[in-house]
């Protein structure tokens, strides 16, 4: 392997059907024959590298889809095909989770693959193959509207992405103006994202059921590889933001209304901005970033230094935003090439550095336990443990971010502090909605609305809307690509923040250790649980009592805001 091929030279190939059925036959046959721990170890590890080569190839087509949504035809083919390849799979998990020797195997491996392949083995059944390919043509067509979607502003026909940049304006005509296109751009197709989701709802509560479940919920944590918690302790969690962080996030915004001088009339458009300079923005470019991005991870140490230099050399980044790409961020991993690839939109504001190092998080999580984890079910984590090592590098680079925003860093820490305060409440709202969703499929589209209004008076009880009346009316959640692409993900941001606060309180009393630690996350991958993961590391569950508060006091404190249980007076953030 050419460890200096740019992305553009990684080879991928569209496999046949009938050649993989034949490799599958003859890995199986061989298995039958296998008497020893290390016959069978050789065995897993043999279709471990089939595995790495396949999930590169679809990645490939994943991000090349991304890029140009135009290049739809390689995508549409591993669509088809993933769910064939899926239900090979499940043949030789549980062929392995049969072993005579599998107590051998799991010295060798680690208990915690056969955990992650049992909960595979009940996520998937060949039953519902042409519903996977339905479900992947469903977020497709999402996914091409949205990035197709114009919006009328300033006279002109303008990309969604492109009004981002604006949201966070100082102007509040200018912000205004942004989220009433954002607004009637997404009107125009609600009804049509509506019918996706509906058709995407039932679909998925068609496959739980011919599984023998009797709603998606089960089978979407399974889904998701969560084989430590449920969603009880999901509600219990929800509820600990609920009384906590809720009145939180309504002192920073009573805060903010009070600096912008808008009591009495704060409003959803003015929620992206503290005060009268409207958010920090890059003291340059796309270039000019990647430059203080190498200075950045130079000063974090080799390790980090090596990892960025990789990704410039070999060209595995894509931040540029352009006509045809789709919307947001991303980071997606190449297993057999032991590399990652980012995947950003930048707009000129200070999500253009949030995202990027979000991304650069996980990118060098997927790079570490490259080096460290064999197996591929060992590259990533579950989602939830993933979000750590994103949300985590977002706070341990604090120290760094007078490179981009100059005399605004401090501005930006600040902002940073209470945006992740402020995102929580959100992300409990979409995470009860769809719990809701799933437990009530039979909603019509209007009863999903009316029920994303009244949790959004639940969570963000101060919000109004002005002149926005599709987000009014209940269709704010048509925005959130997480409810098409993954459900029930979006929590995962939520225990990562708050796991994530907790690595940022560790880093103000040792920085250098605290980088250590987060070194060690990375390297561990999947190797555990996610709950497993935090106790190695030594943080603290989520799911555990008074986590939370705990959390939320410090970064009270620390924003000079009174605290829900005492007054607090530190306002510097780093």
């Amino acid at each position: 392997m050419n460890e200096e091929l740019t992305l553009g030279q990684l080879p991928s190939e569209r496999p046949a059907l009938s050649d993989l059925g034949a490799t599958h036959s003859a890995w199986m046959a061989d298995w039958t024959k296998a008497e020893s721990a290390a016959q069978q170890l050789a065995l897993i590890h043999r279709w471990d590298g089939e595995q790495k080569r396949l999930e590169t190839w679809k990645n490939l087509a994943h991000i090349r889809f991304a890029r140009n949504t135009q290049d739809k035809e390689e995508k549409a083919f591993w669509d088809e095909l993933w769910p064939e390849i899926a239900g090979q799979n499940l043949e030789v998990m549980r062929a392995v989770l049969a072993s005579p020797v599998r107590n051998e195997l799991e010295q060798a491996l680690g208990t915690h693959a056969f955990g992650i392949w049992g909960v595979e083995v009940q996520a998937f059944d060949p039953s519902i193959a042409d519903d996977k390919r339905a479900e992947s043509k469903l977020v497709t067509r999402y996914d091409t509207l949205i990035s197709e979607l114009r919006a009328e502003y300033g006279g002109e026909q303008v990309r969604m992405m492109d009004l981002r940049g604006k949201y966070g304006d100082s102007e509040r005509s200018v912000r205004h103006g942004a989220r009433v296109a954002q607004d009637g751009a997404m009107g125009k197709v609600s009804e049509e994202i509506d019918g996706i989701y509906a058709e995407l709802v039932a679909l998925r509560t068609t496959m739980a059921k011919k599984m023998g479940l009797s709603s998606y919920t089960p089978l979407g944590y399974k889904r998701m590889g969560r084989s430590d918690y449920g969603p009880e302790q999901v509600a219990a969690f929800r509820k600990q933001l609920l009384e906590t962080v809720v009145p939180l996030a309504v002192k920073i915004r009573v805060r903010r209304a009070k600096t912008l001088g808008l009591e009495g009339e704060y409003s959803y458009h003015d929620e992206s901005v503290r005060d009268s300079k409207g958010v920090p923005r890059p003291m340059g470019g796309h270039d000019w970033m990647r430059e203080q991005a190498r200075g950045m991870f130079s000063a974090l140490g080799q390790d980090f230094s090596k990892f960025y230099g990789l990704m410039e050399r070999r060209e595995l980044m894509d931040l540029e935003a352009r006509e045809g790409k789709v919307s947001g961020g991303f980071c997606e991993s190449l297993p057999e090439h032991q590399v990652p690839f980012i995947f950003a939109n930048f707009n000129g504001t200070q999500d253009d550095v949030n995202v990027f190092t979000h991304e650069c998080g996980h990118a060098f999580q997927c790079w570490s336990a490259a080096q460290t984890q064999d197996l591929r079910d060992y590259g990533w984590p579950t989602m939830e443990a993933c979000e750590i090592h994103s949300m985590g590098l977002e706070l341990l680079t604090y120290n760094e971010m007078e490179r981009f925003f100059g005399e605004d860093a401090e501005r930006f820490r600040q902002g940073h502090l209470e945006d992740a305060i402020l995102f929580l409440p959100y992300g409990a709202l979409v995470d009860e909605f769809q719990h809701e969703v799933y437990a009530r499929p039979e909603l019509s589209s209007d009863e999903r609305a009316a029920l994303w209004q009244e949790l959004e008076s639940k969570w963000l009880p101060d919000r109004k809307y002005v002149d926005t009346p599709n987000f009014a009316g209940g269709r704010f959640w048509q925005r959130q690509g997480h409810l098409f692409h993954m459900p029930f993900y979006y929590i995962d941001y939520c225990l990562a923040q708050v796991c994530a606060l907790q690595l940022w309180s560790m880093y103000l009393k040792d920085a250098d250790g605290t980088l250590k630690t987060y070194r060690e996350l990375c390297d561990l991958g999947g190797s555990q649980p996610f709950t497993g993961l935090l106790k190695t590391v030594g943080l603290r569950s989520p799911f555990q009592d008074g986590t939370v508060a705990q959390v939320a006091e410090l970064v009270s404190a620390r924003l000079g805001l009174r605290s829900p249980f005492q007054d607090g007076t530190v306002a510097q953030v780093a």
